[in-house]
């Protein structure tokens, strides 16, 4: 059995400012109408022979990667692990390993980044079953990407004696400079380190006890103290954060001798910067990616993305421009691989703009800023038909609640009220309360916040559906 593991704890600074902490690139739908961990989920479906999946995500995105499985009928037939801090791949995929072999003590892992494009699936699924036979037979398993550029921003892997369908690794190298990569690529030889791998677990865990005992000693030992909520295994947070933080290339791939390299050239991207989404859409006769609204005149090579406004531009060539409702981007396209220089400004300054958008995702819905001053602040909030809220007080602040749409139950102290569009009521300071929905329509509320403090630390929770403290 194939059980896909899916590596989904980035932050995707690079494509900030419409990735954020909060809400990062894997959940975006920056290609199609999936988001591009909906799309690594639905690449499933033309594999042969997969069983259980498994997710690897940090705990603060754990509603939204259940959400993408549950949308592709997967979050029943599959594990989500939540890892309480980061610590690299090579542990993600070790405690990914341990997970499968409960599952199928002969399991083939296939390790997939949630973050790629992959145009054609048709190919990918091919190159899987290649993979799949190299790791069968004990073969830990890289896909190589065919270069169709000398690209300087990923790293190489040399091909060395070949065997069918795949080569032996003879080595991996770091991002080269532009000379380099174009006689990596004039050479044949040379393919771009895609990130994504495949052996057995048992032929993982055995290469990573060699090279990383320490490493292994630790994932057992956090493996042994998970605990299982909900959908998910909720990781030991003291053991794993004793663990080493290592890439499983660093920690196994460039140590062991039984590394070999499929190649694959099936329409792929790491989706890495902006200057690789305008990569992979269609130009215009101008050589424009032109997203939302917008309207240009004179401009060629660009890149520009529209949220909430319209953008105008004109006169520009190799330009990036991306708008949200709270930030805009414009960057010269050769030069987007620095945004992350950018985001570090933010965070210096303490703003929340690398954190959050101002549309905010929570288990039960959505809430957003829409005004704001020193003692009162208005949010538009969305709750999902058969969800609510925590049963909450706030110390700090008073809440007026007006229904644009849909149907509420309000808890109010002792009190339960139903309300319909166009109703209101108050909720005083340091009452007990609570916002659902009953419904099979959305619920929508404008919210209005009065008072000393307004931030949202100011929450002292009963009760909740969803886990949270």
């Amino acid at each position: 059995m194939i059980i896909p593991v899916i590596l989904s704890g980035g932050s995707g600074t690079r494509l900030w400012p419409l990735s954020r902490e909060a809400y990062p690139k894997q959940f975006l739908k920056l290609v199609n109408d999936k988001s591009l961990l909906g799309d690594t989920v639905a690449r499933l479906d033309a594999l042969e022979h997969v069983g259980h999946t498994i997710v690897v995500s940090n705990e603060e995105h754990r509603f939204m990667v259940a959400a993408s499985m549950q949308d592709h009928q997967r979050l029943g037939s599959g594990t989500i692990m939540l890892e309480p801090v980061g610590r690299n791949t090579a542990p993600a995929i070790a405690l990914a390993a341990m997970k499968a072999l409960e599952v199928d003590s002969e399991a083939v892992l296939l390790v997939m980044p949630a973050d790629h494009v992959i145009k054609s699936p048709e190919v990918f699924a091919k190159e899987v079953l290649a993979g799949e036979t190299a790791a069968r037979e004990g073969k830990l398993v890289t896909f190589g990407i065919v270069p169709d550029a000398a690209h300087t921003g990923y790293g190489y892997i040399k091909s060395g004696a070949k065997h069918g369908s795949w080569a032996e690794v003879a080595q991996f190298v770091e991002k080269p400079d532009q000379e380099t990569a174009q006689a990596y690529v004039a050479s044949g030889e040379y393919y771009w380190n895609s990130g994504m791998f495949m052996f057995t677990a048992r032929r993982y865990l055995e290469e990573l006890g060699k090279f990383r005992p320490d490493m292994l000693e630790t994932c057992e030992v956090t493996y042994s103290k998970s605990v299982a909520d909900m959908d998910f295994i909720r990781l030991d947070k003291a053991s794993f954060a004793a663990c080493p933080d290592d890439s499983i290339d660093y920690a196994v791939m460039e140590k062991t001798d039984s590394a070999v390299v499929v190649p694959l050239d099936a329409g792929w991207s790491d989706v890495g910067s902006w200057s690789a989404l305008w990569e992979i859409h269609n130009q215009d006769a101008e050589g424009n990616v032109c997203r939302g609204d917008v309207i240009v005149e004179d401009v060629h090579n660009s890149y520009i993305h529209s949220e909430s406004r319209l953008i105008a531009a004109i006169g520009l060539n190799d330009h990036v421009i991306v708008e949200t409702d709270d930030v805009v981007l414009v960057a010269d396209k050769n030069r987007v691989q620095d945004v992350k220089k950018l985001v570090a400004q933010v965070k210096s300054q303490q703003r929340e703009e690398h954190r959050f958008h101002k549309k905010v995702h929570r288990p039960w819905g959505t809430y957003e800023g829409i005004s704001r001053s020193e003692r009162f602040q208005v949010k538009r909030i969305m709750v999902k038909p058969g969800a609510k809220l925590s049963l909450q007080k706030h110390h700090h602040r008073a809440e007026h609640w007006v229904v644009v749409s849909g149907t509420a139950i309000v808890t109010r102290g002792e009190d339960q009220i139903m309300l319909t569009e166009d109703q209101s009521t108050y909720i005083p300071l340091g009452i007990v309360h609570r916002l659902e929905n009953p419904g099979v329509i959305p619920l929508e509320i404008i919210e209005v916040q009065t008072g000393s403090y307004l931030g949202e630390d100011d929450i002292v929770r009963f009760e909740d559906t969803y886990g949270r403290s």
